[in-house]
């Protein structure tokens, strides 16, 4: 599968911060029966690795990825763990070799007209758009379109609820990331029944 492919599959991709690998598998399991299958686990906490390894080891339906991956050591971890593709807030040229040397999808992070048009050097069309509410929003990538409209974009970062529709609204936008899917109550809570439900919103936004 290649990262633009990554990008059709679901209108929302659930960003998930988690530090509990027994929830991983319901939570995932949650997420893919309210119709979003992609799932990006950050490599934000302690046992990230352990909930991507869960996730592809017991929910074959889903496909899961790390995000904040910030060095190449991030990315091998990852690609061991059981993850389908990658996902970084930022771009190196080190970072940018070593996620191309996995030979997984990847979502190189941009905000910024010239670091979307260094990635173009590449044949690299699929991006993350990071943080996009800080770095102008809807509004941004909309003036981005006319100069740069073979560039995909996967907007996270102050994305919601309320405001997913606008940025998938833009012919650049392909789909959206935010963390309003799994909150930390319901997963506390192991309300699974609210993140399907959450999911299922999402899943209608196009």
């Amino acid at each position: 599968m290649k990262a633009g492919e990554l990008l059709d599959l679901a209108p929302v991709i659930p960003v998930v911060v988690l530090d509990d690998p027994d929830a991983a598998v319901p939570m995932a399991r949650a997420l893919v029966a309210g119709g979003l299958p992609v799932i990006e686990v950050t490599l934000r906490t302690a046992k990230a690795l352990a909930v991507i390894e869960r996730i592809a080891a017991a929910v074959p339906d889903a496909v899961v990825g790390a995000g904040t991956v910030v060095g190449p050591e991030d990315a091998r971890r990852a690609a061991a763990a059981g993850a389908k593709f990658l996902v970084s807030p930022g771009c190196t040229d080190r970072l940018r070799e070593a996620m191309t040397a996995i030979d997984l999808p990847f979502l190189p992070g941009v905000s910024s007209a010239s670091e979307a048009m260094a990635l173009l050097e590449y044949d690299i069309t699929a991006m993350k758009f990071f943080p996009a509410g800080p770095a102008g929003g809807p509004d941004y990538l909309k003036g981005l379109g006319g100069p740069l409209p073979q560039i995909r974009f996967c907007p996270t970062g102050g994305v919601t609820q309320d405001n997913a529709s606008r940025y998938l609204a833009l012919p650049n936008v392909a789909c959206v990331g935010g963390t309003w899917l799994t909150p930390a109550d319901a997963v506390r809570d192991r309300d699974w029944a609210h993140i399907e439900n959450l999911a299922s919103k999402a899943a209608g936004l196009v």
